[in-house]
C-alpha cells in the first residue's frame, strides 16, 4: 500500500513539473511573439509636448485613431484595420502611458488631448477625422472641444464618457473590479487567466457576454481572441491603464453643448461597462450627432462589426456628416 501510494505521488509529481514546464515555455513563446509585435512599425514623434509613439498605415484622407484601455498604437491598428487601403491614412497614437508614450504627470483626458494636436502638428496635418474608442473617447472628444478646427468628424465608439447618475449603469461589483486589477497586474497572470478562464476574462476585462461571442460567427469568435491576445504585454501598458482606470471612476461631463464637430456615436445596450447610456445621454447633448446603437454584441459589439464599419465609412464621407441636424441629432438603430 506504502509501496503503491508513493508511486502514485511520484507520478503525479512528474505530471505537475511537466504541466508547469509546458507552461512556462508556452507563456513565455507567446510573451516573445507579443514583444516582437509592439517593437516593429511604430515611429517616436518628438513633439512640443513630449514624445509620442504613433504608426502610419494606408493612405488617403488623415483620421486619428484613438486607442481604449489595454491598448496602444497597435491596438488602434488592429481597430482601424477595415479602414486601410480604402482611401484613409490611419494614424494610430499610444496614449499617455501606453508602451513607448510616457505618462506625464498631468495625464487627464484635456492634456491627452492637447498632446494629440501636438501630434497632428508634428505630422503636418492640419485637421482628421478622429476615431476614439472605449478610454479613448475622452481625450478623442477634448480634442474636437479644445481643437475644434483639428477636427473634421469625430466617432466615439463604446465610450467612457459621463452620464447622469440616474441614467448610468451601476458600477462592477468590488469583487469584480478586484479580478480587472488582479488579472491586469502581470503579464503572466493575464496570460494565465486568458488560457484558464477565458469567458471570465471575456466578461470582466473585454466587457461582453460570452454567450455573444459564442452565438457569433467563426470571424467574430477570432476577431474577440485576437483582441484579447494583443492585450499581452500587459507590462508596458500597466501605468497607462492605472491612468484610464482612474479617469473612468471620476470622470466628469465635457461641454458637450460646445461640440461642433459633427459625431457618431456607436455602442451597444449589453455593454457590461455601461457605454449605452453615456452615449445616448453625449448624443443628446452635442448639436450635430447621429447614435447607433445594438441590443446585443456587449463592449466589442460581436456580430455586428460589418454593420459598425459601414456606419463608419459612410460617416467620414463628407457628405454624410453634413447632413446631421440639431433637429435629427438622434437615430437609432436597433441590432439583433
Amino acid at each position: 500500500m506504502k509501496m503503491g501510494r508513493r508511486a502514485l505521488l511520484s507520478m503525479a509529481a512528474i505530471v505537475l513539473t511537466a504541466l508547469v514546464a509546458f507552461a512556462v515555455v508556452s507563456y513565455r513563446r507567446d510573451l516573445a511573439l507579443a514583444q516582437a509585435r509592439i517593437s516593429s512599425d511604430s515611429l517616436i514623434a518628438q513633439t512640443r509636448c513630449g514624445p509620442i509613439e504613433y504608426a502610419v498605415a494606408g493612405s488617403g484622407s488623415p483620421v486619428l485613431m484613438i486607442h481604449g484601455a489595454g491598448g496602444g498604437f497597435d491596438q488602434g491598428l488592429d481597430f482601424a484595420r477595415p479602414l486601410i487601403g480604402s482611401g484613409f491614412q490611419v494614424i494610430a497614437v499610444s496614449r499617455f502611458g501606453y508602451l513607448r508614450t510616457p505618462l506625464p504627470g498631468d495625464a487627464s483626458p484635456m492634456a491627452q488631448a492637447d498632446a494629440h494636436a501636438c501630434l497632428l502638428d508634428a505630422l503636418n496635418i492640419p485637421k482628421a477625422a478622429i476615431i476614439g474608442g472605449s478610454a479613448g473617447a475622452p481625450s478623442a472628444l477634448q480634442l474636437c472641444i479644445r481643437h475644434p478646427e483639428r477636427c473634421s468628424v469625430l466617432v466615439l465608439g463604446v465610450p467612457i464618457l459621463y452620464a447622469p447618475r440616474d441614467a448610468a449603469a451601476p458600477p462592477p461589483p468590488a469583487i469584480a473590479l478586484f479580478l480587472i486589477k488582479m488579472t491586469l497586474r502581470s503579464d503572466f497572470i493575464f496570460w494565465l487567466d486568458s488560457k484558464l478562464a477565458p469567458d471570465a476574462v471575456t466578461r470582466n476585462i473585454l466587457a461582453t457576454p460570452p454567450a455573444d461571442v459564442k452565438a457569433a460567427g467563426r470571424d467574430e469568435q477570432q476577431r474577440v481572441a485576437s483582441i484579447l491576445h494583443h492585450i499581452l504585454p500587459i507590462s508596458p501598458r500597466a501605468a497607462g491603464i492605472q491612468n484610464d482606470m482612474a479617469i473612468g471612476a471620476a470622470i466628469q461631463r465635457y461641454d458637450l453643448e460646445h461640440c461642433m464637430t459633427p459625431t457618431l456615436l456607436i455602442t451597444a445596450e449589453n455593454d457590461l461597462f455601461g457605454t449605452y447610456a453615456n452615449a445616448r445621454y453625449t448624443a443628446r447633448q452635442i448639436p450635430r450627432s447621429r447614435f447607433v446603437s445594438f441590443s446585443t454584441g456587449g463592449h466589442l459589439w460581436v456580430g455586428h462589426n460589418r454593420e459598425v464599419w459601414f456606419e463608419i465609412r459612410n460617416f467620414l464621407s463628407p457628405s454624410a456628416a453634413t447632413r446631421i441636424s440639431a433637429r435629427d441629432r438622434v437615430t437609432r438603430r436597433a441590432g439583433k
